[in-house]
């Protein structure tokens, strides 16, 4: 097993607290300092296109000041590649959006959006920037993504993470997880790995063979309010370090 997963922490919900009263704080800056400060890997945001969360300022502001890799979620779209072009990203994550949904619900269909993504990646040739995509365990959706070209895919938990709390189902999506891990391991695609994680549940993907990087965010923004920011990522990567054990 790998000495170590690399641990994303998404601020946007920073944000979200900051924009519900239309005011200036809690500030954005301050969390990306306290994310690089407690020993996470990288920063990761997402910039819908809606703006209900960060935007093109904070995505600027946080760049200029953080010293650990900032991971960009957008959609697959002109407007997007447009605006992630400008900034010196080390990675971007195609995801899908709907402005209806309150959190992203799954991964984006590959297959059934081939063409249409291919022509919005070669929008990146010149850029030396990671891309990957974030997809649902899926074997003919991973097949699809690898023909894209892309050569990382970060795996949506979700589903696992709604069946843990249901306490229905949990091995099975635990094996779709396993087994599309170990099927894009054998396509050469890196593999993470994020949403919906929590302190209760991360360690089973953790367990998981070849996922080097877990992303999460609203748990511990949310769990931030009770224990500091700090601390929250702290725990969460003492966490997933027992994992690993």
């Amino acid at each position: 097993m790998q000495k170590h997963v690399r641990l994303g922490v998404n601020i946007d919900h920073v944000a979200t607290l900051r924009n519900a009263r239309g005011e200036n704080y809690p500030e954005i800056v301050e969390a990306a300092k306290i994310v690089e400060k407690s020993g996470a890997d990288l920063i990761t945001v997402h910039l819908r296109e809606d703006r209900r969360h960060i935007n093109e300022n904070d995505l600027e502001n946080i760049l200029n000041i953080i010293n650990i890799p900032l991971n960009l979620e957008i959609a697959a779209n002109l407007e997007m590649v447009a605006i992630a072009t400008k900034f010196k990203l080390n990675s971007i994550c195609f995801v899908p959006e709907n402005r209806q949904e309150i959190t992203t619900e799954g991964g984006l269909d590959v297959i059934n959006n081939f063409d249409y993504l291919k022509k919005i990646l070669k929008k990146f040739t010149d850029f030396d920037i990671n891309l990957a995509i974030f997809l649902d365990p899926d074997i003919d959706q991973l097949i699809a993504t690898n023909k894209l070209g892309i050569n990382t895919i970060e795996f949506h938990t979700g589903s696992y993470a709604n069946a843990f709390a249901a306490k229905n189902n949990v091995e099975l999506e635990l094996k779709k997880i396993r087994e599309s891990t170990a099927f894009a391991k054998t396509l050469g695609l890196n593999c993470h790995a994020g949403h919906g994680l929590t302190y209760d549940n991360v360690s089973s993907v953790v367990s998981i063979k070849d996922i080097v990087e877990l992303n999460i965010g609203h748990f511990i923004i949310a769990n931030s309010i009770f224990e500091g920011l700090e601390n929250s990522i702290l725990k969460m990567r003492k966490i997933i370090s027992n994992a690993l054990k």
